[in-house]
């Protein structure tokens, strides 16, 4: 059975992730030395034996991702040969999908995320912007509550990530947020009053994936122009096109794009016909992405996790 393979984006980072793939596998700890050579960053100890809250600083968080995700993804093409079909990444988590398919280097990509990160934090000052999770909406509900808002608040408000039916995340200034979460009700959404509301702050540092990181997105782009983007080994389904991707220059542009775009997630899972066919691969911490897959795809579907040396022997057994 092919496989898919999915790199999670923030969100997904814990204190510990990758310690037992380090501590068992020889290609995790070329991981860990490689990327960490490439920033000047013990990322060793800031996986392992970090304090969380430095570890979820956006600068550490997005290199920290991609560096477990790789390690992962290494330890198991050396463990047994993996039929992969698509790789896709979840936001940051493109960057490690870009890395496993050859289109960039290990090095390249946690440079990249590295100074992706701070692009992200310096492009909104703390507190001027923001995220909420919106759950129980349509897509064109979201679209509408965003305008109703831009209407009265005259401050960005727009969708971020698509994540799965009934779960989407929304994105813009402090002003819009505050006003959302204050005045959002069923009532406003008239004959289609959805079944269940709800509007949750999210705990980041900066309004991701809007049109407030355009500024972010320019110095972005000078960084990966300097890059020499190779032909991918496998075909990325990248987040604003949430189709499969082989062409180096599109997905150049489309990773560029992807910063002050929405992740369209959910789309990008739709994108694949006949689902049942395939295995999923979480590549790298946590378990966002596989409840994602089952949410969007249905519970049936065959999914995989990597975050024991018991789940990864698992997996290995089904090959």
């Amino acid at each position: 059975m092919d496989c898919i393979g999915l790199f999670p984006g923030q969100g997904s980072q814990h204190v510990g992730m990758g310690k037992f793939l380090y501590e068992n596998f020889e290609p995790a700890k070329h991981v860990f030395e490689e990327a960490s050579d490439s920033i000047s960053v013990d990322l060793k100890k800031l996986c392992f034996e970090g304090d969380e809250k430095v570890l979820a600083l956006t600068e550490n968080t997005q290199p920290a991702l991609v560096t477990v995700s790789m390690a992962v993804w290494r330890v198991l093409n050396a463990e047994c040969e993996l039929p992969i079909k698509f790789l896709a990444g979840h936001s940051v988590g493109e960057y490690s999908a870009l890395a496993a398919s050859g289109v960039m280097s290990l090095a390249e990509a946690v440079s990249s995320v590295k100074k992706r990160g701070q692009l992200m934090q310096s492009a909104v000052p703390v507190g001027e912007g923001g995220m909420l999770a919106v759950l129980g909406l349509t897509e064109p509900q979201v679209l509408f509550l965003c305008d109703a808002v831009r209407k009265k608040t005259n401050a960005v408000l727009e969708p971020a990530n698509f994540n799965s039916p009934g779960q989407i995340v929304i994105s813009g200034a402090s002003d819009a947020i505050t006003y959302a979460v204050e005045n959002t009700n069923k009532e406003m959404f008239g004959a289609e009053a959805p079944r269940r509301l709800k509007l949750i702050p999210l705990n980041v540092s900066a309004p991701f994936h809007c049109s407030m990181m355009l500024p972010a997105q320019e110095k972005l782009e000078e960084h990966l122009n300097s890059i020499a983007f190779k032909t991918p080994k496998k075909p990325i389904i990248q987040n604003v096109a949430a189709a499969p991707v082989s062409g180096v220059e599109e997905i150049k542009k489309n990773i560029i794009k992807q910063l002050a775009s929405p992740v369209l997630w959910e789309q990008s899972l739709k994108s694949i016909t006949d689902p049942a066919q395939y295995k999923f691969l979480e590549l790298g911490s946590g378990k966002v992405l596989s409840g994602l897959t089952k949410k969007t795809l249905g519970a049936e579907i065959n999914s995989f996790n990597f975050n024991t040396i018991d789940e990864l022997k698992t997996f290995i057994e089904t090959i």
